[in-house]
């Protein structure tokens, strides 16, 4: 992987995880995630008219990534509702690199040197070793694993819909800023004619760390899809969820939450992949 490539997919990491952070507004799950999902919406909308249109080609890969990113935040939810996030949240992200190199490797015909594969190992492991010991409430239940593992498996295939759709689109900046309003469109109606008005009301007094989530969101995935085009796909995948190792490191210092032995371990193995990836 080029260093500007490299560069890029950890700023797009950093700015994953400045997300979540400014996200904390007091909302419930569903509203937190219909309120980052306008938000990236209105900007990309508003972003439109200075980018290319992408190919007639693409346009069922942006219709297909549109209802896999609105399937993975509403399996996201459910995910939420039954587990801790320290649990939930990184066995949805963790598995999903391994899912990516595998199909990769299996029906792309993707090739990748040894360290690369020790490098996508290490990343996933430090995430899911998270998982599993970086929360005090236990062990999950099965319909709480179901969902964190069907969240890993929308992960994986809006991972390897983006990274395809957005080369054939010629442009990436265009694949995204559709999608990402597709996906907020399917995301609005299916929201309003599950919880009606009650989940909208509740956005109007977040709406300023809604935007600016929702901006470090888009960017995030805005880069990522780039890289898509320039890398191989797993292995983007893999380093953009680097994320959750600058998730911990902003949980410890900047707001001062206690971090447990497990999630540094966790993060050195994580840093390790990291170092592996780039040498």
């Amino acid at each position: 992987m080029d260093n500007h490539v490299f560069a890029a997919v950890i700023l797009a990491a950093l700015l994953h995880a400045g997300w979540n952070s400014v996200v904390k507004v007091g909302l419930d799950r569903v509203s937190t995630i219909l309120l980052l999902a306008i938000a990236q919406a209105a900007i990309a909308a508003c972003a439109l008219p200075f980018v290319a249109r992408p190919a007639a080609a693409s346009l069922p890969m942006i219709a297909a990534a549109a209802a896999l990113h609105a399937g993975y935040k509403l399996f996201l939810i459910e995910a939420y509702a039954r587990a801790d996030l320290s649990q939930a949240y990184p066995l949805a992200r963790g598995a999903a690199p391994i899912f990516v190199t595998v199909i990769s490797v299996l029906f792309l015909d993707a090739s990748f040197a040894p360290s690369a594969f020790v490098a996508i190992g290490a990343i996933s492991a430090g995430i899911l070793l998270m998982a599993a010991k970086g929360s005090t409430s236990g062990r999950m239940d099965a319909h709480a694993l179901f969902f964190a593992l069907g969240t890993a498996g929308f992960t994986a295939s809006y991972t390897l819909v983006d990274g395809l759709g957005a080369r054939v689109a010629d442009t990436p900046s265009g694949f995204v800023l559709w999608m990402v309003i597709g996906d907020a469109a399917l995301l609005t109606a299916f929201i309003a004619v599950r919880h009606g008005r009650s989940a909208f009301v509740a956005l109007r007094p977040a709406w300023k760390s809604g935007v600016a989530a929702g901006a470090m969101s888009l960017g995030s995935y805005w880069i990522a899809v780039w890289a898509f085009t320039q890398a191989p796909i797993a292995l983007v995948a893999a380093l953009r969820e680097s994320s959750i190792l600058f998730a911990a490191l902003i949980a410890a210092f900047v707001l001062r939450e206690p971090v447990s032995r497990w999630r540094w371990i966790s993060a050195a193995c994580i840093a390790c992949g990291l170092a592996l990836m780039k040498a």
